[in-house]
């Protein structure tokens, strides 16, 4: 007989503790012991505890392998169903042989109910790096359990695969927010939706009276960024600055040749550019830039309270004054088709035309921002490469443990962006290499964005250091090739042209896709979520619709048709409202490099990560002294403002 010790961790969530009975088996290479009960005197497994339980094997097993973790409601547990049904968070076990160093089975899951569980010793293994049949077997077991659990389907043709659930409700326990996030988002929700009730401005369906009607609302939850806003919304630097460090920064590229259908002449612009210049000496010094909102052409709209929506596709020409001055707006159209009814709107223009050209391209940038930006790369890809995590990727491996237009134009506008995503628009050094804005002052994405990136590749290098010694090891990967097979297929259709690998073959390979999956889950939904409310609280700024059409000729806006084109004072609310909850983390945080379960138990990993943690902490000493000197802080992309991945 020998004598093992088993230390047992709870979490310290709400509801982590157990009434539940627990007992262990300890399987080894040369067999399995029955069921240890882990009990003593009094209830054990509270939430916060660490707990020491010695258990007798009747015979050797040989060398641990593994450990099967058993719970157990109590007796007569039949007419109690809570506790039947009580969920336990257990985050590691530790077990002791009676000679030799302990062993570590990291677990970090909510089991919830009766059943077992089979926990690895945490080293973190490839698949080619397991030998023994019974791990071998283990690792097929738990991927076809999670293949069970976790499955595809269409949510709509031309989208990105999902999960095939009908509701939060029905999610498993280990991917549901916990109880504490959850609870104080439908309180933030609910106290949010009774305060707009209460001022009897989710009821009226008709237009604003007046902007300044509008302020009424614009002192729900105003933040600093929000008051900055109205206060310069109408200025033309501002403006331009926000296709920069705005809630939509990746669209913006260096302009050297004008579209054939955007036909800007040096009259237009000669008060802006000033003398001694042309539009032809401006595109060669590259110190043009161009945001066109082309995909929106055609695209179906909304109805909101019974009144047809519409949209436009501009196109915007920037001009970048030497010397480091601002960013100014040059000319503006209003869709893709040039001519009599699409005039080219100008600075110069009366204040009332050029304002409401202005506020159709924001409003392009709403629709752009939510339905692509946001809606499509920072919510739907990674849920692609979450589920593909979670059904080939077994918990020891290393890359597991590190890791206005209504619906109808939304799908629409999804289907046309899914047929031009390519993965250089997802790797940020590329993305900003192709749109020719290296050198472009004051764009504050890309500099944190660029040093962000770089971190995470850096620390991805290392781990990817140490499980893959060469490229074949990379290729021998089956379960890392079965990971990147399917975001190829669920996630991108297939789409050869979208230049999304679907195998590996090389280390440097596997470090681009990984940091890219990373950035993308953390630092860039950070840099387009946590602005919304931001940008939308004095609604003119962002309008989320529209409810005239577009001008079809100049000197015709006043201040009565610019108040008229603007959303309904409900619709208004509703998005507000919406966007003030998803620009808010919902409490129990974890910042990018913080990692609370403690999946990696080797030393080497471990030393990464403490890098890691360190170069993001000076990344943000870095932008927190810059911000110092500005009059409008850029935080989106400071560490501790973003999420290990997507959480709102």
């Amino acid at each position: 007989m020998a004598e093992f010790r088993v230390r047992v961790s709870t979490g310290e969530a709400f509801g982590a503790g157990t009434w539940n009975k627990v007992s262990v088996s300890i399987v080894g290479t040369q067999g399995e012991s029955p069921r240890l009960p882990l009990d003593h005197l009094g209830k054990e497994f509270n939430a916060g505890a660490e707990e020491d339980f010695q258990v007798m094997l009747p015979e050797d097993v040989g060398p641990v392998l593994l450990l099967r973790v058993h719970k157990m409601p109590p007796a007569m547990s039949c007419l109690l169903r809570p506790l039947a049904q009580d969920a336990w968070f257990c985050r590691w076990f530790q077990l002791t042989p009676p000679q030799g160093s302990p062993f570590l089975f990291p677990c970090y899951q909510w089991l919830e109910g009766a059943g077992s569980l089979v926990l690895r010793e945490g080293t973190a293994k490839v698949s080619w790096a397991d030998h023994h049949p019974l791990l071998q077997q283990q690792r097929q077991q738990e991927l076809q359990a999670r293949q069970e659990m976790y499955q595809w389907k269409a949510y709509n043709p031309g989208w990105p695969h999902c999960l095939d659930e009908k509701s939060v409700k029905d999610l498993d326990i280990n991917i549901k927010y916990s109880t504490a996030k959850n609870a104080n988002f439908y309180l933030r929700s609910g106290s949010a939706f009774v305060e707009m009730k209460i001022k009897g401005l989710l009821d009226r369906k008709g237009p604003w009276r007046s902007l300044n009607e509008m302020k009424r609302i614009f002192n729900f939850r105003k933040t600093p960024a929000a008051e900055y806003t109205f206060e310069h919304w109408q200025e033309d630097a501002f403006f331009a600055s926000q296709f920069l460090n705005g809630l939509n920064p990746v669209l913006i590229r260096r302009c050297h040749c004008l579209p054939k259908n955007f036909p800007v002449t040096d009259a237009m612009v000669a008060s802006v550019l000033g003398p001694g210049t042309s539009l032809q000496a401006e595109l060669e010094k590259g110190s043009l830039f161009l945001v066109d909102h082309g995909i929106l052409s055609n695209i179906h709209t909304n109805v909101i309270n019974g009144r047809p929506q519409f949209s436009a596709a501009p196109m915007t020409l920037l001009y970048q004054r030497p010397g480091g001055g601002p960013l100014l707006p040059l000319a503006i159209q209003l869709s893709q088709t040039p001519g009599p009814n699409s005039p080219i709107f100008l600075p110069s223009d009366d204040k009332w035309d050029w304002l409401l050209a202005k506020t159709w391209v924001r409003n392009a940038e709403f629709s752009f921002h939510e339905a692509l930006t946001h809606l499509l790369h920072s919510h739907l890809l990674p849920e692609v490469f979450t589920l593909a995590t979670l059904r080939q990727l077994p918990h020891c491996h290393p890359l597991f443990k590190s890791t206005g237009l209504g619906i109808g134009g939304f799908s629409e506008l999804i289907q046309r962006s899914m047929k031009q995503l390519n993965y250089s628009a997802l790797c940020l050094p590329e993305d900003i290499r192709t749109r020719g804005v290296e050198d472009i002052p004051g764009y504050y994405y890309r500099d944190d964005g660029l040093q962000i990136w770089g971190a995470v590749e850096r620390f991805v290098s290392e781990i990817i250091g140490i499980y893959y010694p060469s490229d074949e090891s990379v290729q021998d990967d089956r379960e890392l090739q079965a990971w990147v097979g399917e975001i190829f297929s669920k996630g991108f259709l297939n789409r050869e042209s979208s230049g999304i690998p679907s195998s590996l073959e090389t280390r440097e390979a596997l470090v681009r896709y990984v940091t890219m999956v990373i950035f993308t889950c953390s630092a860039r939904h950070s840099a387009v979520s946590a602005g919304q409310f931001d940008s939308c609280a004095w609604m003119p700024n962002l309008p989320p619709s529209m409810q005239l059409p577009p001008p079809t000729s100049k000197s015709q806006a006043t201040p009565e048709s610019f108040i008229n084109t603007l959303p309904p004072v409900n619709a208004t609310c509703d998005v507000i409202l919406t966007l003030w909850l998803l620009s808010k983390e919902p409490g129990d945080p974890r910042p990018l490099g913080t990692y609370p379960d403690e999946h990696f138990i080797e030393e080497a990993p471990r030393r990464s990560i403490a890098t890691f943690q360190n170069r993001l902490a000076q990344i943000s000493r870095d932008i927190q002294e810059r911000n110092r000197g500005l009059a409008l802080p850029y935080t989106y992309l400071d560490p501790p403002i973003i999420e290990n991945s997507v959480s709102i």
